[in-house]
């Protein structure tokens, strides 16, 4: 099989509090290590998205007091109990959603960064594994509520090949 077109993956975890929590993503259909012609996953790019669990149409708030809380999620190749960070070989990408506290007079706008820089992958971020794992945790409970965190991954399909086996290796999965 050469590259094949690219098509979406979708994942979401949702985050209560202050308990990290992740959910697994499935690859079982897609990398297929060991068979005569292995496949391996490519992820080209990343995309975040932070919901109202309860309410889509609601607007994430804050007002538990300064200075404000902070939603993080990463998209690691193994399971975690905690976040970590770029330096862990499991760690694929992470983001966060960040507003000052609303208490007061003074109402800041949210901020939303990425921790990696997403979209600065040459050729994508290669994946040998059989299950991604979407996790996130917040510094505060959200006066809005339990907080979905949803990624939309595009993805390619390829063969492995002795110069991507390498690359993979290389990247310590």
């Amino acid at each position: 099989m050469a590259k094949s077109d690219s098509f979406f993956i979708r994942a979401k975890v949702t985050v209560t509090g202050v308990t990290y929590n992740q959910t697994e993503i499935d690859l079982g259909s897609f990398v297929n290590l060991g068979v005569s012609k292995s496949t391996l996953l490519r992820v080209h790019n990343i995309q975040a998205q932070y919901m109202d669990n309860d309410d889509k149409s609601a607007m994430i708030y804050y007002d538990g007091g300064i200075p404000g809380g902070i939603v993080r999620w990463q998209l690691c190749t193994q399971t975690q109990a905690a976040l970590t960070d770029a330096a862990d070989k499991s760690f694929i990408s992470g983001g966060a959603y960040a507003q000052a506290s609303t208490t007061g007079v003074l109402v800041q706008t949210a901020d939303e960064s990425a921790d990696m820089n997403l979209h600065e992958w040459s050729q994508g971020y290669l994946v040998g594994v059989d299950s991604l794992f979407l996790g996130a945790d917040s510094s505060a409970t959200w006066d809005s509520g339990a907080i979905d965190v949803i990624v939309v991954m595009e993805c390619t399909l390829e063969n492995a090949t002795q110069a991507n086996s390498v690359a993979l290796a290389l990247s310590q999965q």
